[in-house]
Parts: C-alpha cells; sequence; structure tokens
C-alpha cells in the first residue's frame, strides 16, 4: 500500500508584528541575562549604565508585548510567532520586575 502525501495549501503567513515582537523580546531577555551577568562579575556594583540599560530593555519588552498581543488577535496567520513573542516578553518584564523587587526588598 502506497504512502498518500498529505499537502494543505494555505494563504497564511506569518505576521510581521509577531516576528519583531519575538525579535524584541530574544533582544530583551538575553540583554538582561547579559546585564545579570556582568553585575555578578562586579560582585554586585553594577554602575548606572546596567540601570538604564535594564529600562531600555524592559522598553522593547512593553513594546513587543504589544506587538506580540497585536499579532495573536490577527486572522489569518500563523500564531507560533506571536505566542513565542508572548512569552519572551512577559519573561523580560517579570524579569526586571523581579530585579526591581529584589533591588527594594534588600
Amino acid at each position: 500500500m502506497a504512502k498518500r502525501k498529505n499537502y494543505k495549501f494555505t494563504n497564511k503567513g506569518h505576521s510581521a508584528k509577531a516576528v519583531l515582537s519575538t525579535f524584541f523580546g530574544a533582544l530583551s531577555c538575553i540583554s538582561l541575562l547579559s546585564l545579570i551577568y556582568l553585575a555578578y562579575l562586579r560582585k554586585g556594583n553594577a554602575p548606572f549604565n546596567y540601570g538604564i540599560a535594564a529600562i531600555l530593555a524592559l522598553v522593547f519588552a512593553i513594546v513587543g508585548m504589544v506587538l506580540a498581543v497585536l499579532a495573536v488577535r490577527e486572522k489569518e496567520k500563523f500564531l507560533v510567532f506571536g505566542w513565542i513573542g508572548v512569552g519572551l516578553n512577559a519573561l523580560a518584564i517579570l524579569g526586571v520586575s523581579g530585579i526591581l523587587y529584589a533591588g527594594t526588598a534588600l
């Protein structure tokens, strides 16, 4: 019995907003991880520039989250990159929030 090949032709594509939100989320997460590592190497004595970079990563994460939510709500588009963007941007926002909470609690 021959194996039947099933092809599904569709006009769906990936949303540019979703890809951009995933990029912003990845950029935010990578920058936060590198800032945490660099602050660890300095034994917690992070310069002022690290804080500015963390706030900039937070801005990128918020913009990425807005783009991801807009991309997930689009019809006739693949949602994979949109949901990845939501996850990465939420992780970055929670990371900055955790850093700020730890900084005020200690």
